[in-house]
């Protein structure tokens, strides 16, 4: 399985004047690991294809919060 956010430590120099940020972040879409649409996906309700932005669960990528330390938000 994939995961959508990568992590990296970026180099940290002894000169810095600003508080360094220890570990950085960034996500990749969910279309990037399908190739294509395949027969069958399952779907979202109407409901729950307008809150999430998308009728696939698959395609589905949500932001993370980050005041709750990198948790999405639902």
């Amino acid at each position: 399985m994939f995961t959508q956010y990568k992590y990296w430590k970026p180099y940290i120099s002894p000169f810095d004047p600003c508080e360094p940020i220890r570990v950085k972040s960034f996500s990749t879409p969910p279309q990037l690991y399908i190739p294509f649409q395949p027969t069958g996906l399952s779907q979202f309700s109407p409901k729950e294809a307008l809150k999430h932005g998308t009728l696939w669960p698959q395609l589905y990528s949500p932001y993370p919060n980050p005041q709750k330390g990198g948790d999405t938000t639902d």
